[in-house]
């Protein structure tokens, strides 16, 4: 077989380009992010064609990755088997040698690897929103943090909301797929649906509409309800709200890993994930799925609001202990 070369990113926008009529576009999302972290590696590494790649060097970019992105092990074997497509992709026009994908090594699961524990606990999460409430009310992480824990929302949909999603008079917010504009969310149509809100919550809004938020559109003319000065506020962007006030020092607390504040790197405004107590967003989404479980919430009323079944709400965001179960079950012994 000769081989053509071919560069990596424009690989990489071929790749998207052949896949999107067959795929969703957060798959088309996920897979340009995944894969860009790839891209990133051969720019550094110096390779100009994949015609180059050999089962020795993807195994040098698994290592990699791994320690570049500090990757749990259900993490890893996500990006590696994307990896592994997009390689077999390649195989298929002749862009790197035959069978290399079979290269392509990820981690084998077992047991609780494909379980991600990590969450924003109940008492862990008053204190961050009464210290937003209290010294950043109706600032943009002040909303966007409010949102993530009440709400269950991934960050993806807080992403796409528009101001006329929100509802003030049937205090409620409308989750809506709009991949022609840029915010596709998860599961697509089925992933669309209204989601109710409290009233501090409705009033929290209120008051960010009418004093606080930046009064742009984006690149589409339509008006993000989580905006900064430059238009809709970045998936990125509010991560890093999320790391930033989920620091333990900056809401208040003691550093519990024994680190000078005035020298720790973490502290620096791009680098809070480097805390190893921050959060991601997504912990905030388990964090409020599990309070809600917790407060005798029906599983199926969490599963529409959250977007997310049963069986995997069970699997992978129950994060209740099997006592804490036994003794809510108890409640209901009376009716025995």
């Amino acid at each position: 077989m000769t081989l053509e070369p071919i560069d990596p990113a424009n690989a990489l926008e071929l790749y998207l380009a052949d896949r999107e009529n067959s795929v969703t576009d957060a798959t088309i999302y996920s897979h340009r992010s995944r894969l860009g972290h790839f891209v990133r590696w051969c720019e550094n590494e110096g390779i100009e064609n994949l015609n180059e790649l050999t089962g020795r060097r993807l195994h040098e970019y698994r290592i990699w990755r791994r320690m570049e992105g500090d990757l749990a092990p259900a993490t890893e074997k996500t990006q590696m088997d994307t990896l592994r497509v997009f390689v077999r992709w390649l195989e298929s026009i002749d862009g790197v040698q035959a069978d290399l994908h079979t290269k392509v090594l990820s981690p084998t699961l077992t047991g609780g690897d494909n379980i991600r524990e990590v969450m924003l606990e109940d008492e862990r999460a008053e204190r961050v929103l009464e210290h937003l409430r209290t010294y950043e009310y109706c600032s943009r992480p002040h909303v966007a943090l409010e949102l993530l824990w009440h709400t269950m929302l991934r960050v993806g949909a807080v992403h796409a909301l528009d101001c006329t999603d929100y509802d003030p008079v049937e205090q409620s917010l409308e989750i809506v797929h709009r991949p022609e504009s840029e915010t596709p969310i998860k599961n697509g149509e089925d992933g669309e649906r209204f989601v109710a809100l409290s009233a501090r919550v409705c009033e929290l809004l209120d008051d960010w509409l009418e004093q606080k938020r930046p009064e742009v559109t984006d690149d589409f003319g339509r008006s993000p309800l989580i905006a900064t000065t430059q238009g809709r506020a970045h998936r990125t962007t509010l991560r890093g709200d999320c790391y930033r006030f989920t620091r333990p020092c900056v809401v208040g607390g003691d550093c519990p890993h024994s680190r000078d504040v005035d020298d720790c790197s973490a502290m620096e405004y791009d680098s809070a994930s480097e805390c190893p107590s921050s959060v991601s967003p997504h912990a905030l989404r388990r964090g409020g799925i599990t309070h809600a479980l917790s407060q005798d919430w029906p599983k199926n009323a969490v599963s529409d609001r959250a977007n997310v079944s049963e069986e995997v709400l069970d699997r992978h965001y129950d994060q209740r202990s099997a006592k804490e179960k036994m003794e809510q079950r108890r409640g209901y012994l009376d009716d025995l």
